[in-house]
């Protein structure tokens, strides 16, 4: 990655996550009850299995987001520099505290393989261009699991984050759709 690349991607994530900061607690619930709602109206059938992520500290949705869906729910798991490993989400009593203040499933671990099973996967995202460029926090966890995906990506984003322009590198994986709280899903 050029120095110019990456000073333009932390110039944005620096901006974006300033942004998400000033966001005030009653527009994240509101936000929040937005993005339930267009989760639970995801067509996705009780014997298929969603990927999908517990938001944390300003990122859009919360974690009763999940409630909605009525399938099988995997949750990720930060193992490293390796991709992201995945269990089933059980409810809230099954979460345990983990790194970078996540919560993260109890249960046994499925394997990072696990993603490829899935019939749609939302995707933590500071920002997703027009395109499907997703900027992602940097740490790539996201983009080491993504190329393991044949179904459907899914980026969870604010609407002000939805970009005419993303900054790309070719190890990128295009998302295919993006879900705000406004719009609800949008396929790119």
């Amino acid at each position: 990655m050029t120095s110019d690349l990456r000073d333009r991607k932390a110039t944005l994530r620096s901006r974006l996550l300033s942004a998400r900061r000033a966001v005030s607690a009653e527009d994240r619930a509101v936000e929040a009850a937005a993005l339930a709602a267009h989760v639970a109206a995801l067509d996705v059938r009780p014997d298929q299995t969603v990927c999908a992520f517990l938001p944390v500290g300003s990122e859009p949705g919360s974690p009763s987001w999940l409630d909605g869906l009525r399938c099988r729910v995997l949750l990720p798991i930060v193992t490293g520099d390796s991709p992201l490993d995945w269990a089933v989400h059980t409810g809230p009593a099954g979460l345990v505290p983990a790194a970078f203040g996540l919560l993260e499933p109890s249960g046994p671990r499925l394997g990072a393989s696990a993603v490829a099973g899935a019939a749609l996967v939302l995707v933590p995202a500071l920002a997703v261009s027009v395109s499907g460029v997703r900027l992602g926090k940097g740490q790539g966890h996201y983009d080491r699991s993504l190329p393991l995906v044949n179904a459907p990506l899914v980026a969870v984003v604010r609407d002000a984050e939805v970009l005419a322009d993303v900054p790309s590198e070719p190890h990128d994986v295009r998302m295919n759709g993006v879900l705000t709280p406004s719009v609800g899903l949008r396929w790119l």
